[in-house]
């Protein structure tokens, strides 16, 4: 297989398995403190929104966009896919069978810059979440779930060694 095959093959799971790890780590949150993670079906209802509107003053608000839950969960996904490439472009293809912990994490964490800087404003939350009502609380839960993004990163680059062989 080329190496732009296996660069597509290994985006595809570590971001998919790395994505799963940020949504089983949102429901372990859940479970433990009772905080609900982000409904996705909000970032859909943003990117229904799009092709006229970029920034809203509260997502809630705006009006529901047919299909804005499959939007939303596929957006999520197919970041996390784009996110598992642009580590490979950056660490190399041959990453997937050396994966370091640390590198794994810090991209992870530096990842929490898109919602910082993009999705939290766009949304209405304001840069880096200022305008909730707990905002520290909402960077912490943030950045956490970009760190177990990068743990979940590093986990399926492993778990593709074991199985592969």
């Amino acid at each position: 297989m080329s190496e732009f095959w296996s660069w597509i093959g290994y985006s595809l799971v570590l971001g998919v398995g790395a994505t799963l790890a940020c949504d089983l780590w949102g429901q372990l949150v859940r479970l433990v403190t009772g905080i609900p993670p982000l409904d996705w079906r909000l970032v859909g209802r943003w990117l229904g929104h799009m092709p006229g509107q970029f920034r809203h003053d509260s997502i809630g608000r705006a009006r529901p966009v047919r299909g804005e839950a499959l939007l939303g969960w596929t957006a999520h996904y197919l970041t996390g896919v784009l996110l598992a490439a642009a580590l490979l472009g950056l660490f190399g293809i041959d990453w997937v069978e050396t994966p370091r912990f640390f590198e794994a994490l810090g991209f992870g964490l530096a990842t929490v810059l898109l919602p910082f800087f993009i999705m939290q404003p766009a949304l209405g939350a304001g840069i880096a979440a200022r305008r909730t009502p707990q905002p520290m609380r909402a960077r912490l839960l943030s950045l956490c779930t970009h760190g177990a993004f990068g743990v979940g990163l590093w986990c399926s680059a492993i778990l593709l060694n074991a199985l592969h062989g």
